[in-house]
């Protein structure tokens, strides 16, 4: 669906308990080196908070905070899926390309209905070596 030339998706976790709607024209996705974005193995993409509108209480999911604790993971409770995250930062390679911080959402692009996440360019991120404040 689209309204005023923006694409809107709906999003939801496996067992479609955790819900939501994204405002957006995707034209990539990232795949992070982070520890747990390589074992999760998502196709993420960002949005701006205002881009994001959650369907389901945020105190339905499960949060996981770790490291730093300024990352956030959300889980369905029920299914274990990760539809989205609040990322902790953006990287050096990122800030040097002259990236301002990002407090947006990181979604899942896995999660989303009738989009194919492989058809996009996928962007590396190197993460894995963020400094620990």
């Amino acid at each position: 669906m689209q309204t005023g030339g923006t694409p809107i998706w709906q999003g939801a976790c496996h067992c479609r308990r955790t819900r939501f709607t994204v405002a957006a024209d995707i034209d990539h996705t990232r795949i992070c080196d982070c520890s747990i974005c390589h074992q999760r193995g998502a196709l993420i993409f960002r949005i701006e908070e205002d881009q994001f509108t959650l369907h389901t209480p945020l105190s339905d999911l499960t949060l996981y905070e770790w490291g730093t604790g300024t990352a956030k993971d959300y889980f369905c409770k029920t299914c274990g899926i990760l539809p989205f995250r609040r990322p902790r930062s953006i990287t050096p390679e990122e800030a040097e390309l002259g990236q301002q911080e990002f407090n947006g959402w990181a979604i899942n692009a896995r999660c989303l209905s009738g989009f194919d996440a492989t058809a996009l360019p996928t962007r590396h991120i190197q993460a894995k070596n963020l400094p620990v404040p």
